[in-house]
C-alpha cells in the first residue's frame, strides 16, 4: 500500500466528496459528476488520483463504467490511523489529552503515561 499516494487523494476536498458519494453504492462517472461543477476532464483527474491510490475501482456494465469505493484499503488506513493514539487515548477518547493539559506545571515526567510491571 502506498500511503503516499493515499494521503495526495485525501488531501482534496473534491475526492473527499467523492469518496463520501461512493459510500453507500457504486456510481457512474455521469452520477458523479452531477454532484459538482467540474470540467469532464477535471472530475476524470479526480477519479484517475483515487484509482492510482487504490481507493476506488471501476467496473464496466454495457456501456457504463462504475465507480466504487474500495473498502479494504479505507479499512486499512483507519487501522493504521488508529495505532497512531496512544494507548490511554483509546480508553475514552481523551483521557490523555486531558491529563496532559491539566499538568502543564508539573515536572515533565509525571506527564508521562506510566506503564505496569509485566507489560
Amino acid at each position: 500500500m502506498n500511503y503516499q499516494e493515499i494521503f495526495k487523494a485525501l488531501a482534496d476536498p473534491v475526492r473527499r466528496d467523492i469518496l463520501f458519494l461512493l459510500r453507500d453504492d457504486r456510481k457512474t462517472a455521469g452520477d458523479i459528476a452531477a454532484r459538482f461543477d467540474l470540467s469532464a476532464a477535471t472530475m476524470s483527474y479526480h477519479l484517475s488520483i483515487l484509482k492510482k491510490a487504490n481507493l476506488i475501482y471501476e467496473s464496466r456494465f454495457k456501456n457504463y463504467i462504475y465507480y466504487s469505493l474500495n473498502l479494504s484499503v479505507v479499512e486499512e488506513v483507519m487501522l493504521w490511523l488508529s495505532t497512531l493514539n496512544p494507548p490511554q487515548a483509546a480508553d475514552d477518547g481523551y483521557s490523555y489529552i486531558k491529563r496532559n493539559k491539566n499538568a502543564e506545571n508539573s515536572k515533565p515526567d509525571e506527564n508521562l503515561p506510566r506503564r505496569e510491571e509485566g507489560s
